[in-house]
């Protein structure tokens, strides 16, 4: 809701401001645009499972064929793995809008590299499809560290007290377009056309990168800063090791494909494999940095441990759109009390509960913090991944029961998304904060991007579980995870007052 509020003016007397909710004006134009953005991404996401088993044996009964009738195995690992690179660009993504093209331009590109990606998936073919694909997935890491960024930029310091109310305001628009993503993208592209829905998320980040660029005056002149300018000499030595590196990729693949030895594991195996490298080369470079005093040592030391944690959590979690997906697309009835609907639409149960219980949540860790009775950080991260866990170990009875061909109902899904959307409140909104407090202050600029990559190793090791043989549709292998997570929560939980010692504040 955009209202009118007066601010002093420097004169002495008082000028107009137009406000969003009572926050900031430029508040509403990134509300909007990480919403589109969002709504592209949770609609591709939605279909991209469903998309890669059209055709196949493990493709949904009601969907719509022209797919890649690809195997289930291979659509596991090729969706956790598109998952893994979306984040894996945060911390370059950041960099970018640091120091070379500033939060806006970077945000214009992003935007930009979103929609090409978008409209090559509706183009029918393999090439333009990871194409697609890899510019979704970069585009997609380049703008969402910038968006955040701005956000922060539009508040007058860490104490302003409408800060933390502005980020909620901003979560809910993440939510609002990942929960009409699916309904929308989802039901199109399922049961009319595959790449006419993939078009219509390409719409949807024009739309709001077009309304990005016209209300980027309300962003109070921050869109254009860089937090430290990149000097001509670093550059010239990024392009230079950018370019050894793409060109050496280049030397070695078209070797490959000339010789007649390329198949889709040389491309996915060595991405799984630098996703899982990158994140360890990072904590292992930031923890042997010389430069850090005893007391940020220490922190690392507690934080990594929060990170193993929650690159468990993220393994399990995200197979919520890969593994649980494809069950859901070919072993429940796709309708309730009568309703039948596509089960693309089951990737709104997550926004649904995220917009209904984060207020509780927020209300709770309050209440329970004045009563000096809140659970400490890694308590916290403890509870969620123990959840993640039991919602796999409860995944195992309607696997059983569809066995044998029989249909369950999508109900069991949902109580499972339900379960595992109070393990993410527990573990996700926390480790932003914990991130924010324990990263020592010469990588502050890169907190965010350290976060992601815990998300980018978690689904890593799935993609790398599944191309080394592993079937992650098996009900043996989703109860040795979710049993895997619980032990890792118990391990946790038990070592809490040694972790916890390390961190800024322990309460």
């Amino acid at each position: 809701m955009i209202t009118t509020s007066w601010a002093p003016a420097p004169n002495g007397g008082e000028i107009s401001e137009k406000t969003f909710f009572g926050h900031p004006r430029g508040l509403a134009t990134l509300f909007l645009t990480e919403m589109w953005e969002r709504f592209s991404f949770y609609g591709m996401r939605a279909l991209l499972p469903l998309y890669l088993i059209s055709g196949g044996p493990a493709a949904a009964a009601g969907s719509q064929g022209h797919g890649l009738a690809m195997s289930g195995s291979t659509t596991l690992a090729i969706t956790s793995l598109y998952m893994a690179m979306v984040y894996l660009p945060c911390m370059a993504g950041g960099w970018l809008g640091d120091r070379l093209w500033g939060p806006r331009r970077t945000v214009i590109v992003a935007g930009c590299v979103i929609i090409t990606g978008h409209l090559l998936l509706a183009v029918p073919g393999l090439p333009p499809f990871f194409g697609g694909l890899a510019l979704v997935a970069a585009g997609s890491g380049l703008l969402k560290p910038n968006v955040s960024t701005l956000v922060g930029h539009l508040y007058k310091g860490p104490d302003d007290p409408r800060r933390d109310g502005g980020f909620t305001v901003f979560y809910m628009g993440i939510n609002l377009g990942a929960l009409l993503a699916p309904l929308v993208i989802g039901t199109i592209g399922q049961q009319y056309s595959w790449h006419l829905g993939f078009a219509l998320a390409a719409a949807g980040m024009a739309l709001g990168l077009a309304q990005f660029v016209l209300g980027t005056r309300h962003l109070r002149g921050v869109h254009n800063s860089l937090a430290k300018p990149l000097k001509r000499g670093e550059l010239l030595s990024v392009v230079r090791k950018f370019g050894l590196w793409l060109g050496a990729a280049a030397i070695c693949y078209t070797t490959l494909v000339l010789s007649g030895h390329y198949t889709l594991k040389w491309a996915l195996v060595p991405l799984s494999l630098a996703g899982i490298a990158i994140p360890v080369g990072v904590l292992l470079r930031i923890r042997r940095d010389r430069e850090l005093d005893a007391r940020e040592q220490s922190r690392m030391g507690s934080y990594v441990w929060l990170f193993a944690a929650a690159a468990v959590f993220w393994m399990v979690y995200d197979q919520g759109a890969s593994t649980m997906a494809v069950f859901g697309a070919g072993s429940t009835s796709g309708h309730v009390l009568g309703f039948a609907f596509p089960s693309s639409w089951l990737q709104s149960a997550n926004p649904v509960f995220i917009m209904l219980l984060g207020p509780v949540f927020a209300w709770a860790w309050l209440r329970l913090a004045r009563l000096r009775k809140e659970p400490t950080t890694t308590v916290k991260f403890a509870l969620g991944l123990g959840l993640v866990g039991v919602s796999f170990l409860i995944f195992v009875v309607p696997m059983a029961m569809a066995g044998e061909g029989a249909k369950v109902s999508p109900l069991w899904l949902v109580s499972i998304y339900l379960i595992q959307t109070i393990g993410e409140l527990c573990l996700s909104p926390v480790g932003l904060s914990v991130t924010t407090k324990m990263a020592p202050l010469k990588y502050a600029s890169q907190t965010m991007g350290i976060w992601f990559l815990a998300v980018t190793a978690g689904d890593s090791v799935a993609s790398l579980l599944v191309l080394s043989g592993v079937d992650l549709s098996t009900t043996l292998v989703v109860a040795a995870e979710g049993s895997l997570a619980v032990l890792a929560a118990l391990g946790l939980f038990l070592r809490r007052k040694r972790v916890d010692s390390w961190q800024p504040t322990a309460h």
